[in-house]
């Protein structure tokens, strides 16, 4: 039997419901998902996502988004 997955947005995303990041806690990994593109969902540990939002809030990828 599929388990329910609870599927939440931020509130920041607005009340259109197609520009949003939304996650799932489930099993003890933490799933993420374009709300415009559902069938794509990656799933990591909570940990792995903790780094990754600290790494984005100090700037640690804003190399990426530079022109060269």
């Amino acid at each position: 039997m599929m388990q329910q997955v609870n599927w939440r947005k931020s509130t920041f995303s607005g009340h259109a419901d197609n520009n949003c990041v939304e996650l799932a806690a489930q099993d003890g990994k933490v799933s993420l998902r374009e709300s415009d593109d559902p069938a794509v969902v990656v799933t990591v540990t909570p940990a792995s996502l903790g780094v990754f939002i600290r790494t984005a809030k100090r700037g640690g990828l804003d190399r990426l988004t530079r022109t060269r």
